[in-house]
């Protein structure tokens, strides 16, 4: 079940990572083409944002990971601390990723520049707090936690249907992923290319 566990995790992460990478390109490629983003699939990709990682991945770590690892060592404190303080940040900067969007898509001055801000400080928390989770705490979850609290983390997480691997083709975030992939331009998906 550890194996299991950790794979669930890990896939979730790539997913999670997909989306951050996706949101980045589309981003830095309106900025070097001055050419107005395409909101539907940026929309897409926020609804994703909300929708998994922050309803489902994130309060699932909470739960089972953090809080088993908790009473197993005193050696996760740190790291549990600071992975708990990264998720609430994190909706911090979700909110002001749609804050910002719905700013650049009504034509505000420099919305594009703001909403780029708001995907750089998104992106670089989550590249950090993925790190921190698969260099740091998952180590230590493999070292402490018993077979019995595996079981319970892949049971949970199981629970959640990762969006690229999903065999149930109407499950909903599998259906977003599927959709962000059909609407985003190569190299992300297989839309139309936003270069005109």
């Amino acid at each position: 079940m550890f194996n299991q566990a950790i794979n669930i995790i890990q896939e979730e992460h790539r997913s999670l990572a997909a989306i951050v990478h996706g949101l980045k390109y589309l981003v830095n490629d309106a900025r070097s083409n001055t050419a107005r983003a395409d909101f539907k699939v940026l929309r897409a990709m926020l609804h994703y944002i909300d929708a998994f990682p922050e309803r489902l991945h994130h309060p699932k770590e909470d739960a089972y990971v953090f809080a088993r690892l908790a009473t197993r060592t005193h050696e996760a404190d740190e790291v549990i601390r600071d992975l708990k303080q990264q998720h609430e940040e994190g909706t911090q900067l979700v909110a002001a990723l749609h804050t910002r969007l719905d700013a650049y898509e009504a034509g505000a001055a420099g919305g594009l520049a703001a909403f780029a801000e708001a995907v750089d400080a998104f992106t670089d928390a989550m590249w950090q707090h993925m790190a921190l989770e698969e260099k740091v705490l998952l180590p230590l979850a493999r070292q402490h936690l018993s077979e019995a609290d595996w079981v319970e983390i892949a049971e949970a997480f199981g629970e959640n249907g990762d969006p690229r691997f999903s065999a149930d083709a109407e499950d909903e975030f599998s259906a977003l992923f599927s959709r962000i992939v059909a609407l985003a331009p190569p190299p992300i998906g297989v839309g139309p290319s936003s270069h005109r």
